[in-house]
């Protein structure tokens, strides 16, 4: 045991003057620069200021000059005490309060302000307006003729994606419509070419492809057929891709010009969301403000990478591409997905390829990777003397802003993780755990210990020891401010969903049943497993498994939607340890797949992780794992600190880019000629950035929605149609019905109490109307007269569904800044569920009523059951046994829930079916499971 000495003078710590002491009332710490002093402010003495009684409150964002930079900038004397969050004074950082009731508030960095400035580079005022673009015509649709041309050249080429010779048959019939109705074929394009010239021809969007190519340069005297072999690399100049980015008004809104740490205004506490609220972007911006004073009140715009191999055609012959991906962690996650223009296609990375004698040979091994790294950091050289001084560029809102760039965070799997931080494989790419023990407590990696321990040890050593590739690079050595180590994202698609759920814990219980019961009898259990899966009820969302979950070929859609129903599925079958595990796991995954994590939340998250760890430890026990040293699953345990780096993780998932891979990869693929399909690709792609591009310019202008344009022409020919069908109907006693089996629905109350076999519905709706009536009755329906009811005998409509728009508790300001506060604390204790037999609605004096006939269930207990987590109800029957039926307003009908019997431990029967499972079973857990707004509110 040994004491630790606390030296008597708190202006000295080992040995280094310190010179700052904090302001605090009672703090008696010093800090040896101001970036330190900051840092602990921010920790510690966090400051927010009172909303004000406005609805909303901004709080100056920029500054009308840029002042002079501090003389003392870097790192904090103790680096594990928490980043920078408040300010100690509401001087030092511009603080905005935003959302209808001041939900949330944020404290923006102080130095990287994301200041407007004009086409000099001079700092603008605030509140100064942008520059108006360039103006254009409104009827200027270069290249194309018209809003109808440009119209059907996006329908045929990026909607419907028709092949060249349809393209011609289309205009061919169009041409013959034309001369048949007396008309000249004056068409928009006379054939597929001439589509295709018009499409190239549009100047927006046009980012050229460029290639290099790379060779094994090392002679040998007896070369492999692959050292001689030319590798050609493919690639958009990434600068160009990043300004269009920014440049475009379809994401401004969409935009983080500055770091910021974002707070609840009601408990203070710290909000996750987007990529700028981490702490991550704001210690780069510290760092730049310190190295690069000249780049201050400009923008930090870092960048993210992901890749990801994809097969396209496997009967055909072995299709491999490589597409490189980049985005900008200024864009908001909601904009990063496939559909949208915040993720961009830069590179088709080259994939050796060699004979099976070559394949596993050390130097082939070492040349993909080192081609891998070469080719990244040639592709992204072109933003090297951005990331040191100011870029200018011209944002989507139309202002100039100076621009540093930086390498943000890459997406990828664990294998691609493990190449990008050159380590061996079963390895953590983030921390320096040992293999065999990958769960217990180890610190991070840095690009610093790396090239200490590369200068110190040999090649073999730092194999055997650190298990780290000695002899290769990693790409981000050659750019500032970029440490492979941690720019590596969480990745919920391959280390949670596919990983850890998938390839673990579904596998493990299929060993534990054969283990247990033998093999005969576990496929026996594994049927019934697979016929509950299929008997679940349909919902929104979720998707089926009719035959099961036994198929060869999984995709991330499959594992995901197997998540959702397997916990029921499987209890019954397996001990209560296993059935607790997969609860642990799952309130893990739904935590951390949230839009928007608070700091509480993180807490969840490490308490869902440790119970993970405590229960399923029933699988080493029981034999079917010797140890849990499994690089994907133990990458669980970086997710609070990753949270907290890059802000809400389902911004930075693979799914982005597998998703992106049908757009840019697949569905091009299948309209080439299929030889020599890259180049082919790489024309499609561009085409469709072209098109995209047009679309945001046309729509910026306001062309598309033009009275005159085609919604117009479509009503005038619509209107044309009708009165030339009218006219030619002489007599109505001509026309015939149309004979069919129609549904006759009920007109009044009584009969619908006919259809519905429910007699009493006459009182339902009696009893409904005195509650509209008198909300502040204190009575409960049961105990009110029926003499006391109003009555109502009139006409009804029948609906046969309803929706409901609503955001998800844990977003406060929910998309496009909207507020909307639920007013619950229990989750499931402050609410019922019911089973809707039918929608209708009437008037009753002068007031529109809209109902739902319900039968209620109970909930069964105070509390969730506690293996699974979920609430277990009940049908509801009265005290003489008869359903527990009632009328309620649909304003009252929060949220869909999904319920899934209580199997038990029997075997349910062979083709069932899911529309009468409501009928065989007594009991239903409250699937909390079925989507992430179930989860945040049935808990």
């Amino acid at each position: 045991m040994a004491m630790n000495h606390r030296t008597s003078d708190p202006t000295v710590h080992r040995g280094i003057q310190l010179r700052y002491p904090c302001s605090a009332l009672g703090c008696n710490r010093w800090f040896k620069n101001q970036s330190g002093l900051t840092q602990h402010h921010h920790a510690k003495h966090p400051f927010f200021p009172p909303p004000t009684p406005a609805p909303q409150v901004t709080l100056p964002t920029c500054h009308a000059r840029l002042e002079p930079a501090e003389d003392h900038w870097g790192d904090a004397l103790n680096e594990t005490e928490s980043r920078a969050q408040t300010p100690s004074t509401n001087d030092e950082f511009d603080s905005e309060f935003f959302g209808s009731g001041n939900p949330v508030f944020r404290n923006y960095h102080p130095i990287l302000m994301g200041i407007p400035c004009g086409i000099n580079a001079q700092p603008l005022p605030c509140g100064t307006p942008p520059q108006p673009p360039k103006p254009k015509s409104l009827d200027d649709w270069f290249p194309y003729s018209s809003q109808l041309g440009f119209e059907l050249a996006d329908f045929l080429y990026t909607q419907n994606q028709m092949p060249a010779d349809h393209i011609n048959m289309l205009l061919d019939l169009w041409a013959a419509s034309l001369v048949e109705a007396g008309g000249q074929p004056q068409l928009l394009f006379t054939c597929y070419k001439d589509l295709y010239s018009t499409i190239d021809r549009t100047c927006l969007g046009d980012v050229k492809w460029q290639n290099f190519s790379i060779k094994y340069s090392q002679n040998l005297d007896k070369p492999a057929p692959w050292m001689q072999a030319q590798f050609d690399i493919l690639f958009h100049c990434p600068l160009e891709t990043i300004h269009n980015m920014l440049s475009n008004p379809d994401l401004a809104a969409q935009m983080d010009y500055r770091p910021y740490c974002e707070y609840d205004s009601k408990s203070g506490k710290r909000r996750f969301q987007d990529f700028m609220s981490g702490d991550w972007v704001w210690d780069q911006a510290d760092i730049i403000a310190n190295d690069h004073p000249e780049c201050k009140g400009s923008t930090f715009v870092p960048i993210i990478l992901g890749s990801d191999k994809t097969t396209i055609s496997v009967a055909t012959g072995q299709h491999d591409y490589y597409p490189l991906y980049l985005s900008i962690g200024n864009i908001h996650n909601n904009m990063h997905c496939a559909h949208r223009h915040g993720v961009s296609l830069i590179a088709f990375l080259a994939i050796p390829k060699t004979t099976r004698e070559f394949a596993h040979t050390a130097p082939f091994r070492k040349f993909c990777q080192q081609l891998f790294h070469v080719s990244l950091s040639r592709i992204l050289s072109i933003l090297k003397p951005y990331m040191t001084r100011p870029d200018h560029v011209r944002f989507g809102d139309h202002h100039y802003r100076q621009v540093v760039y930086g390498l943000g965070p890459y997406i990828a799997d664990y294998e691609e993780q493990a190449l990008l931080a050159c380590i061996v494989r079963n390895w953590c790419a983030r921390c320096l755990a040992m293999q065999g023990n990958l769960d217990g407590d180890a610190l991070n990696r840095s690009r610093k210990h790396a090239d200490a321990l590369i200068a110190e040890f040999d090649l073999l050593d730092l194999w055997d020891e650190y298990r780290i590739v000695g002899d290769i690079i990693p790409f981000t050595n050659d750019f500032p401010r970029a440490d492979i180590y941690s720019l590596l994202s969480p990745d919920i698609l391959h280390q949670i969903i596919k990983g850890a759920f998938k390839d673990h814990l579904v596998e493990w219980v299929e060993k534990y049943l054969i283990l247990k019961h033998g093999k005969k009898q576990a496929e026996k259990i594994l049927d019934d497993i697979d016929r509950r899966i299929a008997a679940v009820t349909p919902f929104p969302g979720l998707r089926r498994f009719p035959e099961g979950h036994h198929f060869k070929q999984w995709t991330g859609d499959d594992s995901k939607a197997l998540m959702k129903v397997y916990l029921p599925a499987i209890e019954g079958h397996v001990p209560q340890a296993v059935v607790r595990t997969f609860r642990a796991f799952l309130e893990f995954c739904y935590l951390v797949h949230k839009s928007v994590i608070m700091e509480s939340d993180l807490d969840l998250i490490n308490d869902s992780l440790d119970h993970f760890h405590h229960y399923h430890e029933v699988f080493k026990t029981t034999g079917v794992v010797l140890t849990f040293s499994l690089p994907r699953q133990h990458l669980l345990k970086h997710y609070h600190d990753l949270i907290k780096l890059f802000g809400a993780p389902n911004g930075l998932c693979s799914s982005i880019t597998e998703s992106k891979h049908i757009k840019v990869v697949k569905k091009p693929y299948q309209h080439t000629s299929h030889f020599k399909a890259l180049g082919q690709m790489l024309i499609i792609n561009q085409q469709l950035d072209k098109l995209a591009s047009a679309r945001t310019d046309f729509s910026a202008r306001g062309m598309l929605s033009s009275a005159a344009g085609v919604s117009a022409l479509l009503n005038a020919l619509e209107e044309h149609v009708a009165e030339k069908s009218a006219s030619h109907i002489d007599d109505p006693g001509d026309s015939e019905e149309v004979a069919g089996p129609q549904r006759k629905r009920a007109k009044n109350i009584p009969a619908l109490a006919h259809e519905l076999s429910i007699p009493l519905l006459t009182h339902l709706v009696r009893a409904f109307l005195f509650i509209q009536l008198h909300p502040n009755d204190p009575r409960h329906p049961s105990e009110v007269p029926l003499l006391e009811c109003p009555f109502y005998e009139g006409k009804i409509s029948i609906f046969s569904s309803t929706s409901s728009t609503f955001y998800a508790p844990s977003d406060l300001c929910g998309t496009g800044g909207m507020c909307h506060e639920y007013i619950y604390q229990d989750g499931m204790r402050g609410m019922d569920i019911a089973c809707i037999h039918c929608f209708f609605s009437f008037t009753f004096r002068q007031t529109v009523y809209r109902c739902a006939l319900v039968w209620w269930f109970d909930r069964h207990g105070d509390c969730a059951d506690e293996d699974t987590g979920m609430w277990v109800v009940r049908p509801s029957f009265t005290a003489n046994h008869q359903r527990n039926l009632a009328v309620i307003h649909i304003d009252t009908i929060f949220w869909a829930a999904h319920l899934i019997p209580v199997y038990g431990t029997s075997d349910i029967p062979r083709g069932i079916h899911p529309n009468v499972l409501y009928d065989i079973f007594r009991s239903f857990y409250v699937n909390r499971f079925a989507d992430h707004h179930a989860f945040e509110i049935a808990f």
